[in-house]
């Protein structure tokens, strides 16, 4: 007797657990209170959660989806506002912790080491073609030569920002530059000038 092969036919996901409507629609209060968790959060090695603070349905088109906001802890470190969840409501992705697990989870954000912070850089360098495009738009228009070559940097915004970004005139602690830098693979780069 030969062992069936199986096929596996359409995309594969990573999602493990319950929608949000799964969970909230059988727990009394529509949980507001209990703890939940994402299992995509799950892979850092600080704690991610998210305690119900209320609870809003959508209407029946929508029958998937659910309304919520959220205190939201993430990577050991309380948001300071209360996060709506709507949009990944439909997947099949979270968790419900149970009651007697609830407050050692939020005594491990206690015990989380608190890193020092990480303030992002809010200019860099130009790179370095468009340096070359600047001179001669300057030469050609007769102005004076630009004396620094920085540009502002844009960050999308994140709830779930750990660093912040530098203010006017503080030193920022990460310095991001337009060479290589150190290559994540350096077997690629051999024999290849670096500088």
């Amino acid at each position: 007797m030969t062992t069936p092969v199986i096929k596996y036919v359409g995309r594969t996901t990573n999602f493990k657990g319950k929608t949000l409507w799964e969970i909230v629609g059988n727990l009394k209060n529509m949980g507001v209170g209990r703890v939940i968790v994402r299992s995509v959060f799950e892979r850092y090695p600080e704690p991610s959660f998210m305690k119900i603070v209320k609870v809003e349905t959508c209407p029946d088109e929508e029958r998937r989806r659910v309304r919520i906001w959220v205190e939201k802890t993430f990577r050991g470190k309380k948001l300071p506002n209360l996060t709506e969840i709507y949009r990944t409501s439909y997947k099949p992705d979270y968790k419900l912790i149970p009651k007697d697990e609830e407050e050692i989870l939020f005594a491990s954000v206690d015990k989380v080491q608190k890193p020092s912070e990480v303030i992002l850089p809010n200019t860099i360098e130009m790179p370095p073609l468009m340096r070359k495009f600047i001179v001669k738009d300057h030469e050609k228009k007769g102005l004076e030569p630009m004396k620094e070559f920085i540009i502002p940097i844009s960050y999308q915004h994140s709830p779930n920002r750990v660093q912040r970004i530098a203010k006017p005139g503080e030193k920022p602690t990460l310095v991001f530059t337009m060479g290589l830098g150190k290559p994540a693979s350096p077997s690629l780069y051999e024999g290849v000038p670096l500088n």
